[in-house]
């Protein structure tokens, strides 16, 4: 088939690296446009297109797909199938409509949960014990879609946002290409009605850590917002970015947010439960170890965080 595919992201590039191994044709591939990145605000491509230049496949970056001149170039490629993974734009019934056999969408959660932009970072916030991956066929709506293929995985206890979606990533090229394979021998089943949560999209503002919260749900902010937004709280008046966390063991009748223990990992009280820190970060410094801050930083029991 010929075939057109949409994403942007890292997480898109396995399912791109699988269509083009595979006996159909990627006619095109469609990203968001370059964006500045790093200290200098250098222009940078996103993954996908880096790859799909690798590749020798053409690339289109429109800066909308509404209007401009894409929606009619976009019509002309005389597609077969049209291939979406984490694109970040929502297509419009004019492009849906355009390949013969319309889009397919690779979404990273267990539909209806957590439709939206970040079906991964709220899985693991909300505590999931586990997600998968969803194949649908694409409507106007967010997500919507009959889906055409799923399976589910287990969630690690510790897995953060990163090491969750590099496993997803690959579950989601895999099904996107056995859809394609066998599309048309598929049964496209409805969502249903009940069990819709959407995932909204993060903000720099959910990085801050409340220690009023139980140990679990702080370890669930830290793993979810591993490596973007990241997780911080306050620590002698200075932001304090936590890394790598767990759920300690025991309680504490101490106020949230302060520290219980200071050594191999710094144990501090919670709502409910104490949570460890096993790496964090100062302003200005390197993240470092937990062992590394307490000595450096002279991390001392009693101290308070959040304060």
């Amino acid at each position: 088939m010929r075939l057109a595919f949409f994403g942007t992201p890292a997480y898109a590039v396995p399912t791109l690296d699988a269509l083009a191994a595979s006996e159909h044709e990627v006619v095109t591939v469609v990203a968001q446009p370059d964006r500045p990145s790093g200290r200098g605000k250098k222009m940078q491509s996103p993954p996908v297109v880096v790859r799909a230049r690798e590749l020798g496949i053409e690339t289109r970056q429109p800066k909308g797909v509404r209007s401009g001149p894409f929606p009619k170039n976009y019509g002309a490629l005389e597609l077969d199938l049209a291939v979406v993974v984490a694109y970040g734009r929502i297509l419009t019934a004019q492009l849906l409509n355009v390949p013969k056999h319309g889009c397919i969408n690779g979404h990273g959660s267990l539909l209806p949960r957590w439709r939206g932009a970040g079906p991964i970072q709220w899985s693991l916030l909300s505590g999931d014990a586990q997600t998968g991956v969803c194949v649908m066929q694409m409507d106007e709506g967010m997500d919507t879609g009959d889906v055409l293929l799923r399976e589910a995985i287990d969630i690690g206890e510790n897995e953060t946002q990163s090491e969750l979606g590099e496993r997803l990533s690959h579950l989601t090229a895999k099904l996107c290409l056995e859809a394609v394979n066998r599309y048309g021998q598929l049964t496209p089943e409805p969502q249903p009605a009940d069990g819709i949560t959407h995932a909204r999209m993060l903000s720099k503002a959910d990085a801050q850590m409340d220690w009023s919260r139980s140990a679990q749900e702080l370890h669930n902010q830290v793993r979810g917002l591993n490596p973007w937004p990241g997780t911080q709280t306050t620590f002698r008046g200075e932001a304090f970015k936590i890394k790598v966390a767990s759920v300690g063991e025991g309680g504490s009748d101490q106020a949230p947010g302060t520290v219980l223990f200071a050594g191999e990992h710094i144990a501090v009280s919670t709502g409910q439960g104490v949570l460890y820190i096993h790496s964090a970060q100062l302003p200005g410094k390197p993240a470092r170890g937990a062992r590394q801050l307490v000595n450096g930083a002279r991390i001392a029991v009693g101290e308070l965080f959040g304060g």
